[in-house]
């Protein structure tokens, strides 16, 4: 049984601080913002250089023509091509000065395509576009596929946004490398040899 007694010797051992002695107990610093962790910056993805599939194609003005100046290669690809592939088609076409071609979003976000691009294509400076209307515009059915468009070929607007003669551009697919499909349209196109012969030069320059 707890009697006065003891509650009495209690209070005592452990009797409440006065003001006095709270008043010299020393406050603790407030925590400096600037010092704590912080996340690790992410790089900004450029949303709208991976959007522009249609503006990179040049697609002119209503009855306009667009004049392709010099020999272009687009590199027709899909994110559900193995990534080995991939990789050695991103890195080849940095090095060609190519342009790899995309038809769609990865499940319908334009974030996750990015994300995915960007995965993939890392530092190197690579053309990539976003453009459905150019798997139209090239018949293109499978991927890899390779365009080479002739230098000084004439485009006007089409259903497709630029279409291009059949007489001005070759096309190939197979899970090949940039190189050997340039090579394939020197053997079998002859017409293309020169155009085919410039962008491979790019590319054995572009090699480290």
């Amino acid at each position: 049984m707890i009697t006065d007694q003891d509650i009495e010797r209690a209070a005592k051992k452990n009797r409440m601080p006065t003001v006095a002695e709270l008043a010299r107990v020393p406050v603790p610093a407030a925590p400096r913002l600037d010092a704590l962790p912080q996340p690790l910056t992410q790089r900004r993805i450029d949303l709208g250089a991976i959007a522009k599939g249609y503006e990179a194609m040049g697609q002119p003005a209503p009855g306009a023509a667009t004049i392709n100046e010099a020999p272009a290669l687009l590199v027709f690809v899909s994110f559900s091509m193995p990534d080995a592939t991939l990789a050695r088609l991103v890195d080849q076409a940095a090095r060609a000065r190519a342009t790899l071609v995309l038809r769609g979003l990865v499940d319908g976000s334009l974030q996750k395509t990015v994300l995915r691009a960007q995965a993939l294509i890392g530092q190197r400076k690579v053309g990539f576009q976003i453009d459905p209307q150019a798997f139209d515009r090239f018949s293109i059915s499978a991927t890899p596929t390779f365009v080479l468009l002739k230098a000084g070929a004439v485009a006007a607007p089409c259903a497709a946004g630029t279409c291009f003669p059949a007489s001005s551009f070759v096309a190939a697919a197979g899970d090949v490398s940039i190189d050997y499909a340039l090579e394939y349209f020197r053997r079998t196109a002859p017409s293309f040899s020169r155009d085919a012969g410039v962008v491979l030069a790019a590319l054995k320059k572009g090699q480290p």
